[in-house]
């Protein structure tokens, strides 16, 4: 992996907490790919409230405690790299 240089694109990708892939939380999954493909920098954040397709409010308030805080994956690199990792349609 190299340090990136010049501009850069920021790629968001908005899960919950919940979310998951082959048994294991899916931000866990997503930072670990992003990080053998070589990409230059991953980063979770845990929103402290938020809905989403379903209009479900979630938050982290102690009377109304959630298991399914939105999370955002945030992923730095240039666009080519960031292309390089994203699904492609068959």
């Amino acid at each position: 992996m190299t340090r990136p240089t010049g501009e850069q694109l920021l790629m968001r990708i908005f899960i919950g907490e919940g979310d998951r892939h082959d048994g294991r939380p899916l931000y866990e999954a997503l930072v670990d790919l992003f990080r053998k493909k070589g990409v230059a920098g991953a980063t979770v954040l845990r929103g402290v409230a938020g809905y989403g397709a379903h209009s479900v409010y979630h938050t982290d308030k102690l009377l109304r405690l959630s298991a399914d805080l939105p999370l955002v994956v945030e992923v730095v690199d240039s666009k080519e790299k960031i292309d390089a990792v994203m699904p492609r349609d068959k």
